[in-house]
């Protein structure tokens, strides 16, 4: 049975541990008396247990909740993406398998850096620009060199000072992982002798690479394909526009930040491995239109708030009367009803008296004067069908106060 390298005082059940600890400090690698287990210790560290998939969706929402309260619709960008292909980053990282694993700490649970973003993405906007090495696509394109500098910024070369900051910022991604459980890849490298200059007997203890060298599997955590990437860009728009100001004018830099995006997708990768297919995006369109209803929500949202806001303000200032009045008219359940045939109708049915009603009769009668409608002589054959007729005889006796 493997055991985990860990003090006798601990609990020796860690499934309820994150998939980084189980992956790191209690990976289950060796048997008793410290022989290599024959198992295979990452099934047991991929799995996603209840806790971190509330986890995972908890910092989704948290992170959408923070960019919401951070950006307006005109210095952010918030795109959706689902992996076509599997995903793995930290590679590099040490560990007793040879290759590790990026865990966002103290969660425990698999992120792509903000930094790799920003840097798959300079990377794009360059070819897009056509200033990387054998960037030729035939994809159109507004990206030039200035673009580049001013959203990704500038690093100085040997001796050069020449320096700049960018106006972008790339948050950290958090996966939403398809399934219950991480997945597991392998890379076997069969020349292994040869790049690691090891003399093999039965070849003559030569180190020239030949067909016949032993393979060694190599097994590393992948974030399995179909899973939620969601990439949140804020961009800092009073200094874009010292640089750039086209660029800072009606969103042109998401315009252009979009199509890095999808070439990134489409061509480069995100994370380690993508020279072999790694790594590989596509865009969200479902999530997409989700995201769009939602900003048209809180975009007419805010509007319904800024309208409440003015109209308070204008009731504010207006007399008790009036502003009785305008309550009124705005609670009326048809709202295409004339805002005239709307006052005769609660004169009618006595919703004001006294000189309450002499006052708002006055106001009627202005309206139905301005309206042509004021009718103190019917012209018509037959008087009791004249309607404006009839409610001018009506507010007449309203003034008098009958």
């Amino acid at each position: 049975m493997p055991i985990a390298a860990v003090p006798n005082y601990l609990d020796k059940d860690f499934k309820d541990a994150s998939p980084g600890m189980r992956f790191g400090m209690y990976l289950a690698l060796w048997e008793m008396g410290w022989s290599k287990s024959k198992d295979k210790p990452l099934d047991s560290a991929k799995k996603l247990g209840d806790n971190d998939q509330k986890t995972l969706k908890a910092l989704g929402r948290r992170q959408l909740s923070g960019f919401n309260a951070a950006v307006s619709d005109d210095n952010g960008l918030r795109l959706e993406a689902l992996s076509t292909a599997p995903f793995t980053t930290g590679l590099g990282n040490a560990h007793p398998l040879e290759n590790g694993f990026a865990f966002l700490n103290p969660y425990g649970l698999p992120y792509l850096p903000g930094s790799g973003v920003k840097g798959v993405l300079r990377q794009a906007a360059r070819e897009l620009a056509g200033l990387a090495i054998h960037a030729q696509w035939d994809i159109p394109s507004d990206w030039n060199e200035d673009a580049v500098t001013a959203l990704f910024g500038k690093q100085p070369k040997d001796d050069d000072t020449d320096h700049l900051r960018g106006a972008l910022t790339f948050w950290d991604v958090i996966p939403q992982i398809k399934g219950e459980s991480l997945a597991v890849d392998i890379m076997t490298p069969h020349q292994s002798h040869y790049y690691q200059h090891k003399q093999e007997p039965k070849a003559g203890n030569s180190t020239t690479a030949h067909d016949s060298g032993q393979p060694n599997p190599i097994t590393f955590l992948t974030v399995p394909p179909g899973s939620g990437f969601t990439f949140h860009v804020t961009c800092d728009l009073a200094h874009l526009t010292r640089l750039a100001p086209d660029l800072a004018a009606d969103g042109s830099w998401k315009t252009l930040l979009t199509a890095a995006f999808k070439h990134a997708f489409l061509w480069l990768g995100f994370g380690a491995k993508t020279a072999v297919g790694y790594g590989a995006m596509r865009e969200d369109q479902k999530a997409g239109a989700r995201e769009a209803a939602r900003q048209q929500a809180q975009a007419e949202a805010t509007r319904r708030a800024q309208k409440e806001a003015e109209r308070e303000a204008a009731l504010a200032q207006m007399s008790p009367l009036d502003r009785e009045i305008r309550e009124f008219l705005d609670a009326r359940q048809d709202k295409n009803q004339p805002d005239l045939s709307a006052l005769i109708g609660g004169l009618k049915k006595g919703r004001w008296s006294g000189v309450n009603k002499i006052a708002v009769a006055e106001r009627a009668k202005a309206m139905m004067l301005s309206a042509k409608k004021w009718r103190e002589k019917s012209e018509k054959k037959n008087p009791d069908k004249d309607n404006d007729y009839q409610d001018t005889l009506k507010v007449m006796a309203w003034i008098k106060g009958q």
